[in-house]
């Protein structure tokens, strides 16, 4: 009998996938769901064949020089692989995978969820009914921004924007991209491209940022940006908190450059910015863009096919 790879799953995933796993690995998983240290991962390098990680465990740094050599590959349970230095990893000959395509609709439902929070002052009208202030109306009362038929503008139009550019069709708005790549016609289906950020910005009454987290984009979303967006704007992440300067959002959020913002991720995780608590024009979810039981599933399936390729001696379908 074939002796099963034995695998590390270090959060905990969905019961499906971790049924699934328990059958074809040797399988120890992290059921108390506590975040492993640095010293932790590198211990546990040495006794598995594979390590099936989330984006809270980081692969980076000096810590790759102390990895045992048993471990052949990371599979991870996330499209993002920021948290995860691919070439080193490479080169001691460690493959990475990830899982995309299967929690763009979840992710891009939930963008949609921010852009209609901030813009019909969620925050602010559910603290009313829930404390019991609500005591008053007129047509003045709780005025928001209509979504419907504005202009929506997306910053990376991969998977996750499509997804969204197609939801945002269904509430007739107008939408504006800037990628590294222009669509072809099909797949744009009416949207309108930009070749830079300085042109999409002053047409984006609603900004959603949907690109990866790396040197060339960490921190993009600066003061001088803000400033270019439409006075009134609302600003949307559903990505990575790395690619937004904290201080200058907050600082268009005091002056009222921005009408309001919807944010899922933040540059400290988990925690968040205390700074931003105190604007009910701001409405936060902490990081659970994906966090649907049919996506959880979905992405735990798809890491233990890239595993199941990997050790049939087949190239992951996810292969980085």
């Amino acid at each position: 009998m074939t002796k099963k790879p034995r695998l590390w799953i270090t959060r905990r995933l969905s019961d499906k996938t971790l049924e699934r796993a328990d059958r074809d690995y040797e399988c120890v998983v992290n059921f108390d769901d506590r975040l492993y240290s640095t010293d932790e991962l590198i211990e546990g390098s040495a006794q598995f064949d594979a390590i099936l990680p989330c984006h809270s465990e980081t692969f980076r740094g000096a810590m790759l020089d102390k990895l045992g050599t048993r471990l052949k590959i990371i599979a991870n349970h996330s499209v993002g692989v920021d948290h995860c230095d691919i070439p080193a990893l490479k080169e001691r000959g460690i493959s990475v995978t990830n899982t995309p395509d299967v929690l763009s609709e979840a992710t891009a439902e939930l963008t949609f969820l921010l852009m209609l929070g901030a813009a019909r002052r969620a925050v602010e009208g559910d603290t009313l009914v829930r404390n019991g202030q609500w005591d008053f109306w007129s047509p003045a009362f709780m005025v928001g921004k209509q979504v419907s038929g504005a202009r929506l503008g997306i910053v990376g139009m991969g998977r996750v924007g499509q997804v969204l550019a197609k939801q945002a069709r269904g509430f007739n708005m107008q939408v504006h991209y800037y990628s590294r790549h222009r669509l072809p016609p099909e797949m744009e289906a009416g949207a309108h491209y930009h070749s830079s950020l300085d042109s999409l910005l002053p047409v984006s009454d609603f900004l959603s940022l949907h690109c990866p987290a790396t040197p060339e984009t960490t921190g993009f979303m600066t003061a001088d940006r803000f400033a270019q967006l439409p006075d009134g704007a609302v600003f949307v992440n559903a990505a990575r908190g790395a690619l937004v300067d904290e201080d200058a959002l907050i600082s268009a959020i005091e002056r009222g450059k921005l009408s309001g913002a919807g944010l899922d991720c933040f540059v400290v995780e988990p925690g968040g910015n205390p700074k931003l608590s105190k604007f009910q024009n701001v409405f936060m979810l902490p990081h659970i863009g994906s966090a649907t039981r049919e996506t959880r599933d979905a992405m735990g399936y798809r890491a233990l096919d890239n595993l199941d390729a990997y050790f049939a001696g087949q190239t992951p379908k996810d292969l980085l």
